[in-house]
This record gives C-alpha cells, sequence and structure tokens, in this order.
C-alpha cells in the first residue's frame, strides 16, 4: 500500500515545480515597481456608514449625529438603570443617497471617504466652528472560494485589504492552488469585471486589483494535480488496499 501510494503521490505532482508554487519569484525586481495602485475605496449602494460630527462646541455638533439615546429609568427596586447612547448606521439606498439630521437627503454614492468629509464639512461648516468629522464603511469584507484552507466571507476592521491579505485571512492557498491564475470578480456600478493575478510574479502589485474593494470575490483555481485526482474513482483507495492485501498475501504464499 505504502507502495502504491508513492506512486499515486509522483504521479500527481511529477509535473510540479518551484515556478507553479512559490510567490513574488521575481522579487528581487521589487524596487523596479512603485506603489501606483493606491488602495482608496468608493462609497457604493448597500453600503453601511458610520458618520460622526465632533467640534470644539459638542452642543452645536450634536445635532449633525444620528444617536438612539436611553434615558435613565427606575426600575421596580426604585434603582436608576444607567442610560446610554448607540450610534446608528446610515444605509446607501439603491440611488446611491443617505439621510443624514439636519443636512437631509445627501448623494454620495461614488464619493471616496475623503470627498464625502469635504462635502459634509462645507455643508456644517456654516452652522458649526471647526466641524470634525469621521466616516467608516462598516461592511467592508471580501470572499473567498476555491483552494484556500478556509473559503468564506470575511470583514474589513479598515479600508484597506490587498489580495495576499485576503488569502491570508483565508488560510493561505492549498498546495493545489493555482497561483498563476488567483480571480478576483468585481462589480463597479452594476457592471461586473474580473482579472486574472499572477502571484508568482511581482507584477502583481502594480494591478488595479491588488487592492480589493469591498464585496470583491476572490477565486482560487485547482492546479493541474488536483484536476487530475479528481478523475480517479472514489473508491480507488479502497481498490488500493485490497490490491495491496492480495500482493501481501501472494507473497507470503510464494516465498
Amino acid at each position: 500500500m505504502a507502495l502504491f501510494s508513492v506512486l499515486l503521490t509522483f504521479m500527481l505532482f511529477s509535473c510540479a515545480s518551484p515556478k507553479d508554487i512559490l510567490l513574488f519569484q521575481d522579487i528581487e525586481d521589487l524596487e523596479a515597481y512603485s506603489e501606483s495602485q493606491r488602495n482608496n475605496p468608493t462609497i457604493r449602494e448597500d453600503d453601511l456608514l458610520i458618520i460622526t460630527v465632533s467640534a470644539p462646541d459638542m452642543d452645536a455638533a450634536r445635532p449633525y449625529n444620528l444617536m438612539i439615546e436611553t434615558r435613565p429609568i427606575r426600575g421596580v427596586s426604585d434603582i436608576n438603570l444607567s442610560s446610554n447612547s448607540q450610534q446608528q448606521t446610515y444605509l446607501v439606498d439603491p440611488d446611491g443617497n443617505i439621510e443624514l439630521p439636519i443636512l437631509g437627503r445627501q448623494h454620495v454614492a461614488g464619493m471616496t471617504r475623503a470627498e464625502l468629509v469635504d462635502h459634509l464639512r462645507s455643508l456644517i461648516i456654516k452652522d458649526v466652528r471647526d466641524p470634525i468629522i469621521n466616516i467608516r464603511i462598516v461592511n467592508f469584507k471580501v470572499t473567498v472560494l476555491g483552494e484556500v484552507n478556509r473559503p468564506g466571507s470575511y470583514t474589513i476592521d479598515g479600508e484597506r485589504v490587498t489580495l495576499p491579505e485576503a488569502l491570508g485571512l483565508a488560510g493561505d492557498m492549498t498546495i493545489y492552488g493555482k497561483r498563476k491564475d488567483v480571480i478576483v470578480l468585481r462589480e463597479t456600478n452594476g457592471k461586473k469585471e474580473h482579472r486574472m493575478i499572477d502571484l508568482t510574479s511581482i507584477e502583481s502589485l502594480n494591478s488595479d486589483f491588488y487592492y480589493l474593494k469591498q464585496n470583491d470575490v476572490v477565486y482560487v483555481s485547482p492546479n493541474n494535480a488536483l484536476v487530475q485526482s479528481s478523475k480517479f474513482n472514489r473508491n480507488a483507495s479502497v481498490y488500493t488496499s485490497v490490491a495491496s492485501l492480495l500482493i501481501s498475501v501472494l507473497v507470503l504464499i510464494f516465498r
């Protein structure tokens, strides 16, 4: 059985080479590549945003924040329960709008976070001195499928994730993953597009899909070794065990 296993492994991986497995094989050329693609996510329909407005005079800034407050109440035992406030998220509607306190409906789809900050500041500064506006996209997630150790959807705490980082979240590619043809699927303005990324080359750093955007899907295709192995009958291991047992018996009989 051990002999059969060795032969099977040899057949499956005899065509594999370091060029098929190692990433960034031309890493010595890294200095020749500049960071031409910067991560700058844009706000899209169905995004969830947290927008916080603060200022030296918080009483002036407070009306611009969407908050739900729970005031102190008396329980049955006349004990005052502590009050708290919970910040709410803004859902970007199908038309790309959100509804803000005081400012009303604002079209935000297509803006970067920095652009929206500047836009809101230009409106709020009329009533609030030195406003500070923080915006966060809280539903920034990517999905990683295929030949990875932990396929699934991953929520990103920040707004920056590269393709290698997303693969790292999924436990890295398995030995069966095709490094030269990692597929990234993306939807932009209702149009679906994709790129085939060769992670064995440092040139992948200059791809416009190297920095992932929210809701991107990464798919790692199986390599030729796994495709070839899938052609074997599911009961091949059973047949191999039986054959190994018969050979052992025959060896004992005719020794």
